[in-house]
């Protein structure tokens, strides 16, 4: 039985992050993608120029013309820009009742700011609590619990019980913005705290990353495997793709990882 991955986010037009990534992410994992736009940017690999919002009728046609015909095994949402966007999409899941891997995709890798600061409050109350995990890296954990940037596991956990008391049932923070030689990542699920560690890889070719690995653990819950183990392989296909595409040359900018490295 072919699993299916459903993506719902923004366009980038650069093919680094977004739907893209995503695309190519269960793709190169085995899974069949679907995909709803929620926005589509002007983007680059030096940052974003331009936004449009597709409109909420769009969005909810395009969710139900999916869950109408095809057999979606599970769901992970990335850009979602605007509080109507949120409360249609909360709603429309609500109603189709699938596994959510909410990315809350809040800053570019460019530094560009994509989620309105009003809308923060309406993805707290009204999509953590349909997340089977949420996928914040450091600033955007700091962003949704309204505390500052975790300086330690100590500061990530107490982030990570707010998350988890907005109703989400697993918290994955990520580690890629922190120091060290290591970049570590911690699933928090109420009970215990598991540690996830690859060592940190020197190199350019980094967007898209969060939207990749959110990707991956989507894939993977797709294809039936419990969260610590789609956790655990999608932080190795992480690692391998962002060190695949140490050699990649394409654009000027922040480049993007190999998602295809174990095709290429």
């Amino acid at each position: 039985m072919t699993a299916i991955a459903l993506t719902i986010a923004g366009s980038d037009s650069g093919g680094g992050a977004g739907i893209q990534a995503d695309i190519k992410t269960f793709s190169a994992l085995g899974t069949y993608a679907a995909s709803v736009l929620t926005a589509i940017t002007a983007q680059n690999t030096k940052g974003v120029t331009a936004v449009e919002d597709i409109s909420v009728p769009l969005i909810v046609a395009q969710m139900d013309a999916i869950f109408s015909d095809l057999d979606v095994n599970a769901v992970k949402i990335g850009m979602v820009s605007r509080s109507e966007t949120i409360l249609a999409i909360a709603e429309r899941l609500r109603h189709y009742q699938r596994s959510v891997v909410l990315d809350p995709v809040m800053v570019a890798t460019s530094g560009d700011r994509l989620l309105q600061q009003e809308a923060i409050e309406t993805l707290k109350q009204d999509l953590v609590p349909l997340a089977a995990v949420v996928t914040p890296n450091l600033p955007e954990a700091a962003l949704l619990t309204g505390l500052p940037i975790a300086a330690n596991q100590s500061e990530m956990a107490r982030q990570a019980d707010v998350i988890l008391k907005a109703g989400a049932r697993a918290v994955l923070i990520k580690g890629g913005h922190g120091n060290g030689p290591d970049s570590t990542d911690l699933l928090f699920d109420g009970n215990e705290v598991q540690v996830f560690s690859a060592p940190r890889i020197d190199t350019n070719n980094d967007h898209g990353t969060g939207c990749t690995l959110a990707a991956a653990i989507t894939a993977h819950l797709a294809k039936g495997y419990s969260l610590t183990n789609a956790v655990e392989q999608s932080k190795d296909y992480l690692h391998k793709a962002l060190q695949a595409g140490v050699g990649l040359s394409i654009g000027h900018g922040r480049g993007p990882v190999h998602h295809f490295h174990g095709w290429w």
